[in-house]
């Protein structure tokens, strides 16, 4: 177990930087998400933490001890890919006790590893099969296995579960977090997928083309995005947004609004009215997409309970002004 740092790192690759300055401490045994659409540069970051890509400016430090120049085996760090990244030809057991092999670790220690190791991911069954003869999920309880036998400081995740179905991502995610809650180590995971994110982490960072635009306990970055971006990245359905000037406000802002803090009304009892586009049934709730009759479409969440409108009928939409939240035209949360 260990803490990690990242004070002020920058990347660029020739006059291009990539990544803006990100600084954040993980306490020890914290588990840190990285999220953000493509290209925001989340994976640029995770491979700098590991070593793989070099730190054009700034200090990585794990257990203080800075790491920029140290080789990605010198650092104590394991870890997950994508692509499970395991040899074809070996066992599953060969796979998880590979890289203590490669380090002369004595036979018997490396067996009693493997074996403690596969008991806690359930792969005792499978130590002779080889990864062909696997499902999906035990070739990631495999990759997850050879890491956790290195017993490192930091594991790092590289959108370990996108490779997965729905259900066994599920299933996938919430081993990965009873697993590093028993381990007690230090993680830093890397997805795409803000519902992973908010179930996953301790912390999450919000990456937007290269920045951090927001660090904090997922309920908190949720309830009180400090950008627009985050605002409408963080969230199924995401956030609404509409112009301000509409409501007299200046313009170029914006105000953002949950689906489920709109409440459908009369057309001419809301503060705004359009007509539904679409009604999705979800069983719990009810999502119904409206086209605003000046512009801009709308989605609300409701009680799957509660009676909608058809297709192609007029609706007003009504909210709790203090559930609005103001951007400024860059963007940025505007406090009243």
């Amino acid at each position: 177990m260990a803490t990690l740092s990242l004070e002020t790192i920058r990347k660029s690759f020739g006059d291009t930087q990539v990544i803006h300055g990100v600084d954040i401490d993980v306490a020890d045994g914290e588990f840190i998400v990285i999220v953000g659409p493509s290209g925001c540069g989340k994976s640029t970051l995770l491979r700098m933490v590991a070593g793989l890509e070099g730190v054009s400016d700034g200090e990585i430090r794990i257990d203080g001890l800075r790491v920029n120049e140290a080789e990605p085996m010198d650092r104590d760090i394991a870890m997950v890919f994508q692509n499970y990244a395991l040899y074809p030809h070996m066992s599953v057991a060969e796979n998880m006790g590979y890289g203590l092999k490669i380090a002369k670790t004595p036979r018997a220690e490396i067996d009693a590893r493997v074996g403690e190791a596969a008991r806690l991911l359930q792969l005792e069954p499978y130590l002779a099969r080889r990864p062909r003869e696997l499902s999906g999920g035990q070739r990631q309880r495999v990759a997850m296995g050879r890491a956790i036998v290195r017993r490192p400081k930091v594991f790092l995740f590289d959108e370990p579960l996108s490779n997965l179905d729905a259900k066994l991502r599920v299933q996938m995610r919430l081993e990965i977090k009873q697993l590093q809650r028993a381990l007690g180590v230090t993680a830093l995971y890397v997805t795409h997928d803000q519902v992973e994110a908010m179930t996953l982490a301790d912390r999450m960072i919000v990456m937007n083309a290269g920045r951090a635009d927001q660090i904090g306990r997922p309920l908190d970055v949720y309830a009180d995005p400090q950008t627009a971006f985050v605002a409408g990245f963080i969230g199924s359905p995401p956030t609404n947004f509409l112009p301000t000037a509409r409501f007299g406000g200046p313009e170029g802002a914006q105000m953002g609004i949950r689906p489920e803090h709109l409440t459908l009304c009369e057309p001419d009892a809301g503060r705004v009215a359009g007509r539904t586009l679409s009604v999705e049934p979800l069983g719990a709730e009810t999502l119904i997409h409206l086209r605003l009759e000046d512009g801009g479409d709308v989605t609300v969440r409701q009680d799957g309970a509660a009676p909608v409108p058809a297709e192609g009928a007029a609706a007003g939409l009504d909210w709790d002004w203090a559930q609005a939240m103001h951007f400024d035209a860059d963007g940025q949360r505007l406090r009243r």
